[in-house]
């Protein structure tokens, strides 16, 4: 019966002992399957084997490009002048192109080539990302924020601020291509597309693994290419890096005009240059699967699962289908727990980078290095981990759940100790501190005049900032009170600067003040906590997600993970970045300013404020899936006892089957023992060749045999 019900779910999974029709087109299916079992595990093995290394090419690469869009964030920003919500509305944009196709991909894809509906999904993933770097070839060169420039009519030499002269100003450039700003909308598109792509890569490729794959490997298969999942965006990061420190208009401006570094926050890096890479390895990675097969050769393995529905076979209708599954109390909470953690976890890695540039001083090319040589390989290697602990230790489904709601649990009570590690906000004159004195915060009220530069005729809307001897940073150069430079570019030295210093003669350099000594001595713990709660954390990944797997009927599978993802992306990808970044926008202290009014992005935050908010609202989100996890276990625990009684009815019912077949067989081997030696004593009759009666010499004979 066993058998015969899991060969069913075979047929109807679209497999089956024998080759598929399919399978003559690629190498694997040129060796017959069928002739002796160990050349049909060699044969299973390579296969599975060839699928997974594409499979984990193609995670590699998918992730690659996502990574490397989460560390161009503030790149983008900086590049069309948007908020961080509205970055939060183009990262949302993947989730969007997955929701579009998701759900039919996911139930139509098993019934279809799943390898070949993959490397359509790796080519539009690959198109997606070439359209997002196209924006750079399309618009003018970058114009970063300055303040307005005076030139005295007598020389050349800039004077940000000069005194008792007739200063014109330079004029301000037109808004001819302000246009050019909302060239993000392309960068938004290139994402739904990546999205759309991206769709059959996960719930298709982690059910063929699990259809053809052992029960014993299914789970250390689903952690390797989980594991390759996380290792990409290492790379992704550190792509992110290389291509911060390099300007955007390389090769077309001239370094040395150039007055801002990568530590500036109006420097843009060359984002586009990533993402041409990355488009160029997603192609790559599209190749293998046109050569592998539908289906491959089926060993003697079988998983079990935990059956909620024993009524029969789900309709092959998608409403009817869909119902089932939602019918489904476990699969219910976990899709609830996984969208709430989701939602802070998303949040959390989408602006990480951008909370090490504000809340710790760090360029952007070093906050993404560090996300990449320091907190992913920690990740990686707590997701390889939970998935060999859980084939060592052969956890159960309440042992997975377990383990992983204790790993998580674990790793929030760590993070509670990121509130400790704080920094003082930046000084900046006129926005976080008084010109005339550094205790009083200026938070609610902040002036950028003062009488020490009431001479000049300067804008409080510039952000230019310059650093002062006294290691405080001013707005700009006029706001300053500079009245001199020398130098050209990031060289450039402000002299004579009245609000600088107490006798109001020091100079200035272009640039932010980075000296931020409580920072730099808190950095490396924040850095050793970071890397120790995201391994912990991510123990638990593996395990949850076999759980998701084995939870659930075997003919839903490809459904349940398609519907996950769906919901999960719905529900957490698309707010997440949208919310996180529009509650980190309330706590900006300095906006930039198009060309043509209005704001831009923002140029300094409220370190404190930011620190709460980021932290306060990711930990908050954890709190309430633990709430929800109670349910949760109390709902699969009566499910394994339910089946666990189940089960001993069944062998019951089946040992005394096989005692009354026993019975019934000794039976029949006795009655079999007793006619061949009642045959054996009892001659036949034997008659004459005419057909006569027997002779009485015959009768004497049978007497004398039964005496």
């Amino acid at each position: 019966m066993a058998v015969g019900a899991e060969q069913g779910r075979l047929g109807e999974n679209g497999r089956s002992n024998a080759p598929s029709r399919d399978a003559g087109s690629s190498p694997c299916s040129s060796l017959k399957v069928g002739h002796e079992t160990l050349q049909m595990m060699k044969v299973h093995f390579v296969c599975v084997c060839m699928f997974l290394g594409a499979l984990s090419f193609a995670y590699f690469s998918k992730s690659l490009s996502g990574s490397y869009m989460k560390s161009t964030i503030t790149q983008l920003e900086r590049r069309f002048d948007i908020p961080s919500y509205l970055i939060g509305v183009i990262d949302g944009s993947f989730e969007v192109g997955n929701l579009l196709v998701i759900a039919f991909v996911s139930y139509f894809g098993a019934k279809l080539h799943r390898p070949k509906i993959i490397a359509i999904g790796c080519l539009l993933m690959s198109i997606g990302t070439f359209i997002i770097a196209l924006p750079h070839f399309i618009i003018g060169r970058y114009e970063f924020e300055t303040s307005v420039r005076w030139e005295i009519n007598s020389t050349d030499s800039p004077a940000p601020c000069p005194k008792n002269s007739a200063c014109v100003p330079v004029l301000v450039p037109e808004c001819e291509g302000e246009s050019n700003m909302s060239m993000w909308i392309y960068v938004l598109l290139g994402n739904v597309l990546r999205g759309i792509g991206e769709t059959p890569v996960q719930p298709l490729g982690i059910s063929y693994i699990d259809d053809f794959a052992s029960q014993e490997n299914a789970a250390l298969y689903v952690g390797c290419v989980q594991t390759i999942s996380v290792v990409g965006p290492v790379f992704g990061y550190l792509l992110g890096s290389m291509c911060a420190k390099i300007y955007v208009d390389i090769g077309f401006v001239n370094m040395e005009t150039i007055s801002i570094g990568p530590s500036d926050s109006r420097w843009v890096g060359a984002w586009w240059l990533g993402y041409l890479i990355a488009g160029v390895l997603t192609l790559l990675s599209a190749v293998p699967f046109w050569f592998l097969p539908r289906s491959l050769p089926v060993g003697s393995q079988y998983k079990y699962f935990i059956k909620n529905n024993e009524n029969g076979v789900p309709s092959t209708d998608f409403i009817p289908t869909l119902r089932i599954l939602l019918g489904n109390p476990i699969y219910l909470i976990y899709l609830c727990v996984t969208i709430i953690q989701l939602n802070s976890l998303i949040g959390m890695v989408t602006y990480k980078p951008k909370y090490i540039e504000q809340h710790f001083g760090q360029s952007a090319s070093k906050a993404n290095f560090l996300m990449g040589v320091v907190n992913i390989p920690a990740v990686a290697l707590g997701m390889f981990s939970g998935g060999l602990c859980m084939k060592k230790l052969k956890l159960s489904l309440m042992g997975a759940a377990k383990f992983a709601f204790s790993t998580s649990l674990i790793g929030y009570f760590l993070s509670l100790f990121f509130f400790a590690m704080s920094c003082e906000n930046a000084k900046v004159a006129g926005v976080t501190v008084p010109y005339d004195g550094m205790d009083v915060l200026l938070f609610d009220k902040p002036s950028a005049f003062t009488a020490c530069n009431s001479d000049c005729v300067c804008s409080a809307n510039d952000w230019d900032p310059v650093c002062g001897e006294d290691g405080i940073t001013y707005v700009s150069p006029c706001l300053a009170g500079c009245t001199r430079s020398d130098g050209s570019g990031s060289n450039t030295v402000f002299a004579q600067c009245s609000c600088v210093g107490s006798a109001g003669n020091l100079t200035a350099r272009t640039g932010q003040c980075l000296d931020r000594e409580d920072c730099d001595r808190m950095f490396p713990y924040f850095l050793a906590l970071s890397v120790i709660t995201s391994f912990i954390i991510s123990l638990g990944g593996t395990p949850g997600y076999m759980l998701l797997i084995r939870c659930i009927e075997p003919q839903l599978k490809s459904l349940a993970l398609g519907f996950h993802a769906l919901a999960t992306r719905t529900l957490a990808g698309i707010p997440a970045p949208i919310y996180f970044g529009a509650i980190i926008d309330t706590t900006c202290l300095k906006w930039g300013q198009k060309r043509c009014g209005g704001i831009g992005a923002c140029r300094i935050y409220n370190t404190a404020a930011y620190r709460t908010a980021y932290l306060g609202l990711t930990l908050s989100l954890r709190s309430a899936s633990f709430l929800v996890c109670i349910p949760g276990f109390l709902l699969l625990r009566q499910q394994v006892r339910r089946e666990q009684r189940n089960a001993v009815r069944g062998a019951l019912a089946n040992g005394g089957a096989e005692m009354e077949a026993l019975g019934k067989d000794e039976t029949a081997d006795r009655e079999a023992a007793v006619v061949p030696e009642t045959k054996s004593v009892r001659e036949p009759v034997v008659r004459d060749t005419e057909g006569s009666q027997p002779t009485a010499e015959h009768h004497s004979r049978d007497r004398e045999t039964r005496l």
